[in-house]
């Protein structure tokens, strides 16, 4: 993920998830040691959209969906995919099998509202490299192919495991992102979950 979606994730977080609306751009730089001058740009960027609105000392979210597609529109999710391979099982044969990584997608919506709106056969996670190896470790016995992926892996970023659970903003980013039919039937239930 590049810096700036970091900076997107924690405003939208904050958002949407602690109702909390302004924001000062030094405070965000010092949370994740990012340049003032990219938090200002993520910022202007979303000015320049009208979903937040630059203040003297401060800057507040005045439209949330508007902030939230622009970073999905900005993510390149199959850019952080950094392990994927095939496992002829369930796909909750397949969750069960991972290590205590970080769903996202399918399996972090199930988890969250104890729903799934569609049948899906994907599996995405964030691991870190360590987490990576335990998966490769927990497979190896398993018969897998490249051919047509049904788990994907993505780099988790730094600053990810600090929140308690999958920030929403992170899963509408992600579920916005894939190309399987269904993403579309999670996306409209998350939206309507959201109230956006």
């Amino acid at each position: 993920m590049k810096k700036t979606e970091i900076i997107y994730r924690e405003i939208l977080y904050k958002v949407i998830e602690n109702k909390e609306t302004a924001f000062t751009q030094s405070d965000l730089s010092k949370k994740f040691n990012i340049s003032l001058s990219v938090v200002n740009l993520a910022v202007k960027k979303l000015e320049s959209l009208g979903s937040v609105k630059v203040m003297l000392r401060s800057f507040k979210i005045i439209n949330t969906k508007k902030a939230l597609i622009f970073w999905a529109s900005a993510r390149n999710l199959e850019k952080d995919i950094v392990f994927k391979t095939r496992i002829e099982f369930p796909v909750r044969e397949i969750e069960r099998l991972m290590p205590n990584i970080i769903f996202t997608a399918y399996t972090a919506y199930k988890l969250r509202f104890n729903d799934v709106p569609s049948d899906y056969s994907e599996v995405y996670a964030y691991a870190d490299e360590e987490e990576i190896r335990e998966i490769k470790k927990r497979i190896s016995k398993i018969k897998t192919s490249e051919k047509n992926p049904n788990l994907f892996i993505l780099k988790k970023d730094d600053f990810l495991p600090d929140y308690k659970s999958l920030p929403i903003s992170q899963l509408y980013v992600d579920l916005w992102n894939l190309k399987e039919w269904y993403s579309k039937e999670f996306l409209d239930a998350l939206e309507k979950r959201m109230g956006i």
